[in-house]
């Protein structure tokens, strides 16, 4: 059989230093972007819909968009004077009712008119009582930033080159890993796992002989007593020159698997299938990511993302009691938040593991597949029991008064018999004969 190259084993598998510098260069360059500007364009479309003045109360008060992400409260036949031209915040334009400023700026009551350090958010409204509120993104937003920041990294390493990417040859090197998987599972070799993880389009490319070669092993090795009806059939009745062979792999090949081995079986074939798809093209992320994580990540580290989310309920937990205690005050929930994003963090990392876990298989079909698996046992060995029993039977028991009437009969035939009789009466005359002679021949002597 042509080799098919599939089997990327001890070439371009290994991570190397190049890898992991470009990873953590992506992280670090992502998490500066976010958490300096999309946190605080975040932060503010947010809040700002929700409590800047609206209804009768924006009749009455004028409500400008300053220079960056600040939002104030001016009077309102001097709105028109601000509104619009992205002025720098000064005390003597505002009146000090609706204050939102979500930047990294110092500002101070002299100039601006409300006292805000450079690693605070600062937002002050009618609906959240007299006192701003003082946010510190340092403390409440850098896990989101973090989790932002490493998910935009994985992204773009999964889409580069596997000499580059972190991700890619991570992708890469569990294609080849579960496939070997597979081969070991089945049994089968390396030709007939290629075939049977081949993409569509390339199975209808490979050559016919080597295509029915294998599949015609397939069909023998998954033969079973219990198989269905229609896979008892001979495999030249499914099988020939008009035959669809990627409809008969998907369907009929990988059901006689599905039968014979399990549906993990299976479902590692196709997630492999689409593994090879994804090589071919790393834009498309569904597929290697379905491989990895499905049969890498979620195998050896499902505990470890359960864990980390208990512990993220923990913390938040003991959060919520701190400030349930009033140790926490209300104008400062930074604290708060932190303790909500990680423990959302958390989550939606172990809702990711669980979508791609696979599901175990349903006891009751464990079960019938083990009760099968005894009955075939135990019918061979009732034949073997059959087949000795036969031979004793034909030794003692009822064959043996059929062997004595035999022998009985044979020998009255043998005694009726005229010839038998004349035969047995002269050679008793001659002996009789013989033995006078050599007693007359002793007297004389």
């Amino acid at each position: 059989m042509a080799k098919t190259g599939y089997s990327q084993a001890g070439k371009n598998s290994h991570t190397g230093i190049q890898h992991y510098l470009l990873w953590t260069i992506l992280v670090v360059a992502f998490y500066i972007f976010i958490f300096y500007k999309i946190i605080p364009w975040g932060v503010a479309n947010f809040v700002v819909p929700l409590f800047k003045p609206s209804g009768e109360r924006l009749v009455k008060t004028g409500f400008v968009k300053f220079d960056g992400m600040v939002w104030a409260s001016v009077p309102k036949d001097k709105e028109y004077l601000y509104k619009g031209k992205d002025l720098e915040i000064k005390r003597e334009y505002i009146n000090r009712e609706f204050i939102f400023d979500f930047t990294y700026s110092h500002r101070n009551e002299a100039e601006h008119g409300y006292v805000k350090t450079p690693t605070e958010f600062y937002a002050k409204t009618e609906l959240l009582g007299e006192n701003p509120i003082i946010l510190e993104p340092w403390v409440g937003f850098w896990i989101l930033a973090l989790v932002l920041a490493l998910l935009c990294a994985s992204l773009v390493t999964i889409v580069l080159p596997n000499n580059f990417g972190l991700l890619a040859i991570l992708f890469d090197r569990q294609v080849d890993n579960t496939r070997a998987k597979i081969r070991l599972q089945t049994g089968f070799t390396d030709d007939i796992v290629d075939i049977l993880i081949m993409p569509d389009d390339q199975l209808r490319e490979r050559d016919w002989g080597d295509i029915e070669r294998a599949f015609k092993i397939i069909w023998d090795r998954t033969y079973t007593e219990e198989t269905t009806a229609k896979q008892h059939a001979k495999f030249e009745d499914f099988f020939n020159e008009t035959t669809d062979i990627v409809n008969y792999r998907n369907e009929l090949a990988y059901g006689r698997i599905k039968e014979y081995f399990s549906d993990f079986v299976v479902k590692e074939i196709e997630d492999t299938k689409d593994g090879l798809i994804w090589r071919k093209n790393h834009f498309l992320l569904g597929k290697g990511l379905r491989v990895y994580m499905a049969h890498h990540f979620t195998e050896k580290y499902s505990n470890n993302v359960t864990g980390m989310a208990y512990g993220g309920a923990a913390f938040l937990i003991v959060a919520i009691g701190i400030r349930g205690l009033k140790f926490i005050p209300p104008t400062r929930p930074s604290f708060i938040l932190l303790a909500i994003f990680l423990e959302f963090s958390m989550l939606v990392l172990l809702a990711v593991t669980l979508f791609y876990t696979e599901e175990e298989e349903r006891m009751d079909r464990m079960l019938k597949k083990m009760e099968d698996a005894n009955r075939s046992q135990l019918e061979t060995l009732k034949g073997q029991s059959h087949d000795i029993h036969q031979l004793t039977n034909a030794l003692v028991g009822q064959t043996a008064e059929i062997i004595k009437s035999r022998v009985e009969k044979a020998i009255s035939e043998y005694m009726t018999s005229d010839s038998n009789v004349h035969k047995v009466v002269a050679e008793e005359i001659s002996k009789k004969i013989m033995i006078g002679i050599k007693e007359s021949f002793v007297e004389k002597k």
